[in-house]
């Protein structure tokens, strides 16, 4: 016979991943409150305060993502660079375009490339792990 409260918790299992799978530092950001510029008389983006700073990872989505296109219009949320974030369920839930970037990571590659988030991270009844898809705007290496 088995016991079903013997084995693994989903709590254990999400400890594992964070220990073993998201290694990497990334920090996600928000644009901050308009500021009025008295030179242009126009308000500016604010400067972009920190939403989450610490352990997550970015993976690509399985390759170039085919662009939907209606009318000679690409689909509002459809791009061929589609990334998933994973960050702790402790972690803040990142909302449309913040932006996420690498700060720490064993590739140094990735280091410093920016994505945009492009909805509200994925939440279910059995998550070990946050999962946001992000979009990469970075364009070019070691940026």
């Amino acid at each position: 016979m088995s016991d079903s409260n013997v084995g693994l918790t989903l709590g254990a299992v999400s400890e594992i991943v964070e220990k073993k799978i998201l290694t990497s530092k990334i920090r996600i950001y928000r644009p901050g409150e308009p500021v009025f510029n008295p030179d242009t008389g126009q308000y500016e983006p604010g400067p972009p305060f920190t939403v989450y700073e610490g352990p997550g990872a970015v993976f690509p989505a399985g390759g170039p993502s085919v662009v939907l296109h209606l009318a000679g219009q690409a689909y509002v949320d459809d791009t061929p660079s589609r990334y998933r974030l994973l960050t702790p369920l402790s972690a803040p839930v990142a909302s449309r375009e913040d932006t996420v970037t690498v700060v720490e990571a064993a590739d140094v590659a990735a280091i410093g490339r920016i994505w945009r988030v492009l909805d509200l991270g994925d939440t279910s009844t059995l998550s070990v792990v946050r999962t946001t898809w992000v979009d990469q705007i970075t364009q070019v290496a070691g940026v």
